[in-house]
């Protein structure tokens, strides 16, 4: 592999219309830098593009000199993929124009864009589509994985209302992906991650969601964790669509609407967003107020926008991250007694563990429609480790794994890609699930060199 010599990086810049971001230059820190502080590699150059045709001279100038070389859209990805050492960060952060289609309900992003970058844009017509729950949280790489997030019950995952990319290729060709172009792409794309090339614009089909919402937290003693737990899990398999209940079990942050005693107790959270009209919302959500005697609760009609937001301060940039999640078909006694007794001992104030209920309409779709298979997946069980300081690291990333050791045996099938850690390569066939021998052979046939390997990596030999 050739070094990323002076000579060759002049050479790059003499024609390249976009930044170039080198090591010593005064933007380089702040430029290489990712959501998770667990990761820190030093790129060579960093290429920041504001357009197809220079995503496309940078990959062809990397494929032309042998370089590694990450892509960046939103750094949001635990494992780490958007930077690399030594080789070249193809930076798309800056990519981030939204066009939504009012008339047809579709949405055109960039891939630099945000979740807050594509919900505002869509919520100022009162369209949104399914994605995550942190706003900073980049859209390419949710949506490459699969994506879910507060709307999934009811709209499916972000990849069920993906209608074509515009991507490049291993080989230096801008192809578009759709079902009815170049379907066999388009169907690895939707699930495959970054294995198949740089996307450079998505097509998304929006739904008329909002502008408010009903949504909130109920916060209750730890001590009440096994019925609300088992509760909760009974209670999700039966709610609507237009409702989804998360669980989060961890430290009670500072919220307003919570006594100042309880700030820092453990406690079981059931996080809820009902996309339908509110007033019909409040008679599904009554029946959780009964589960347990809350310690208090914040529902009411906000903008969802302001909902996406909500959890930010709990997942803001510059910590050291840590995850292990498991996919479960049901919840019952194994994994409710493991999390209450992982929650029990958290090895920080902003560890946690939640469970993510997916459902609903993620289920309806075949299994075989797209490289996302894993439809039987009801929840999604992540356990989150989060601190501040290296000398920490041990006995946060202990705590994690006891978690997903113990909880193992009641898990379904697959895993969910975007969680998958950087040391959990062992795990990717597995995650993949059913899809995995046909990712295998696109991988042959669209990258059959890995060009594209710094990523949640198939490999086709």
């Amino acid at each position: 592999m050739s070094q990323l010599s002076q000579p060759v990086i002049e050479e790059f810049k003499a024609d390249f219309p976009g930044s170039v971001i080198l090591p010593d230059d005064m933007q380089y820190e702040e430029t290489r830098q990712i959501w998770n502080a667990m990761i820190d590699r030093r790129p060579s150059m960093i290429a920041r593009c504001t357009s197809s045709s220079e995503v496309a001279q940078s990959l062809n100038f990397v494929r032309r000199h042998d370089l590694p070389f990450s892509v960046r859209g939103g750094g949001h990805n635990i494992a780490g993929n958007a930077v690399c050492n030594d080789g070249v960060m193809i930076d798309l952060s800056l990519m981030k124009k939204v066009l939504i289609d009012q008339k047809r309900h579709l949405g055109f992003v960039e891939p630099g864009c945000t979740l807050a970058d594509f919900d505002a844009s869509a919520q100022a017509h009162g369209l949104a589509t399914p994605l995550g729950i942190n706003s900073t949280t980049g859209v390419a790489g949710l949506t490459l994985g699969g994506g879910f997030g507060w709307l999934s019950r009811r709209y499916g995952m972000t990849v069920d209302n993906l209608l074509g990319m515009d991507v490049i290729i291993a080989d230096g060709r801008q192809l578009h992906a759709s079902e009815s172009e170049n379907p066999d792409l388009f169907w690895g794309l939707r699930g495959g991650g970054g294995n198949f090339g740089i996307v450079t614009s998505f097509e998304y089909q929006l739904h008329s969601v909002g502008p408010n919402v009903l949504c909130g937290l109920i916060a209750f003693p730890f001590d009440q964790a096994k019925s609300i737990i088992t509760q909760f899990a009974r209670f999700t398999e039966t709610m609507p669509d237009d409702l989804n209940v998360w669980m989060i079990a961890r430290k009670a942050p500072p919220l307003p609407f919570l006594p100042e005693t309880v700030h820092g107790k453990e406690i079981i959270a059931l996080a809820i967003c009902y996309a339908g009209d509110p007033t019909e919302g409040e008679k599904h959500i009554e029946p959780l107020r009964e589960f347990g005697t809350a310690y208090g609760e914040h529902i009411g009609v906000q903008p969802y926008t302001d909902w996406q937001r909500a959890f930010d301060p709990l997942l803001s940039s510059g910590a050291r991250n840590y995850w292990k999640s498991h996919n479960f078909s049901r919840i019952d006694d194994g994994p409710i007694d493991a999390i209450i007794d992982s929650a029990g001992v958290l090895p920080s104030s902003q560890c946690e563990i939640f469970i993510a209920t997916v459902g609903g309409q993620t289920g309806r779709v075949k299994p075989e429609a797209m490289a996302y298979s894993n439809r039987d997946a009801n929840y999604v069980i992540n356990v989150h480790a989060r601190w501040e300081t290296a000398a920490d690291d041990e006995r946060c990333i202990v705590w994690a794994r006891e978690f997903f050791t113990r909880s193992q045996p009641y898990a379904s099938n697959g895993a969910y890609i975007n969680f998958l850690t950087e040391d959990e390569t062992n795990r990717i066939a597995f995650a993949y699930g059913a899809s995995y021998e046909r990712l295998v052979e696109l991988k042959k046939k669209f990258d059959p060199d890995n060009l594209f390997r710094i990523n949640q990596n198939i490999l086709s030999n």
